[in-house]
């Protein structure tokens, strides 16, 4: 899914509306799995000067990248932090797992040939979905208009539940940003 997508659903589904934390905790959760791509990504494109097709052709799969997504995108460790902050009824801890383990849950599904090792440190196995949210080949044409109405839908929900203007604006801002990659999808498709 595309990031803007996960920060609305990680949103909707684990930020507490009376619990401000809450909802800084699940916005930080659900860019964690993201976060070491765009750095590593920034840096190497803008410090370094690696051409793209590099960066994303290359770098993207080499073993040290690969190594740092499996650790920031494992199922294992995010499920393992959800359970110790259930446990020890820890409402912030709780949003912030929740909603990582949530975009790990959701990207699973839709990563054809850039998918991660979701299950580090039992196994490197990489699923090969047959659905893709940005590639055209595995019906992303369908997926990212999908993708779109549910986030659509969620953060009208989330904003409708949390009265601050301020979380309504950076739902706004998400909801424009992720309404216009999915409105690429619709072209793709009409």
């Amino acid at each position: 899914m595309n990031t803007p997508a996960h920060l609305i659903f990680g949103i909707a589904a684990f930020g507490k509306p009376d619990r401000p934390a809450t909802l800084w905790a699940a916005t930080l959760g659900a860019l964690a799995p993201d976060l070491s791509l765009y750095l590593m990504g920034a840096v190497s494109l803008y410090l370094l000067r690696i051409p793209p097709n590099v960066v994303f052709g290359e770098l993207y799969y080499s073993d040290a990248w690969q190594t740092v997504f499996a650790i920031d995108n494992s199922a294992i460790l995010w499920g393992g932090l959800l359970a110790w902050a259930l446990w020890r009824r820890h409402a912030v801890l709780t949003a912030f797992a929740g909603a990582g383990l949530l975009h790990i849950a959701l990207d699973f599904p839709l990563h054809h040939d850039d998918g991660r090792a979701h299950f580090w440190p039992l196994t490197n196995w990489i699923f090969e979905s047959p659905v893709s949210y940005w590639d055209a080949r595995r019906h992303a044409g369908i997926v990212g208009p999908i993708e779109g109405a549910a986030s659509l839908i969620l953060g009208l929900w989330a904003g409708w539940r949390i009265r601050h203007w301020g979380w309504r604006a950076a739902l706004a801002i998400l909801l424009f940003l992720q309404l216009g990659i999915t409105s690429i999808w619709f072209r793709m498709l009409f």
